[in-house]
C-alpha cells in the first residue's frame, strides 16, 4: 500500500509542476493547455478502453487502461485545482453509507 501511496504522490508532484512545462515538450502540459474540456474527452476515452478491456476478459489490457484512466482523471483534477486528497475525503464522507443510502442522498 506504501508503495501506492507513494507512487500517486509522486504523479501529482509531477502533474503540478507540468502546468508551467512547455506544451511542445510536455504531453501534459500539452493537456493542461488545451483545457478541461479536452481533458475530460480523454478521461471518457479511457473510461470506454478500460470496459473494453473487461469485455474482452484480459486483465493486463484492464490493468494498463485503468492506468491510463486514473492518470488522465489525476490530471483533469489538478487542472480544476483538485486533487486525489479531495476525492478521498468525499470517500472518507461516505464511509459508513450504503451505496443506495449515498446515492438518494444526493440531489438531482
Amino acid at each position: 500500500m506504501t508503495h501506492t501511496l507513494e507512487t500517486l504522490a509522486k504523479l501529482e508532484a509531477l502533474l503540478e509542476e507540468r502546468k508551467s512545462a512547455d506544451p511542445e515538450k510536455s504531453y501534459v502540459a500539452r493537456l493542461y493547455h488545451k483545457g478541461d474540456k479536452k481533458i475530460a474527452q480523454k478521461v471518457g476515452e479511457e473510461a470506454v478502453e478500460t470496459a473494453m478491456a473487461v469485455a474482452a476478459s484480459d486483465n493486463g489490457e484492464l490493468v494498463a487502461e485503468s492506468a491510463d484512466l486514473l492518470f488522465h482523471l489525476m490530471v483533469l483534477l489538478h487542472a480544476r485545482g483538485l486533487s486525489l486528497g479531495d476525492v478521498a475525503v468525499e470517500l472518507a464522507r461516505r464511509e459508513g453509507l450504503s451505496g443506495l443510502e449515498e446515492k438518494a442522498s444526493r440531489t438531482p
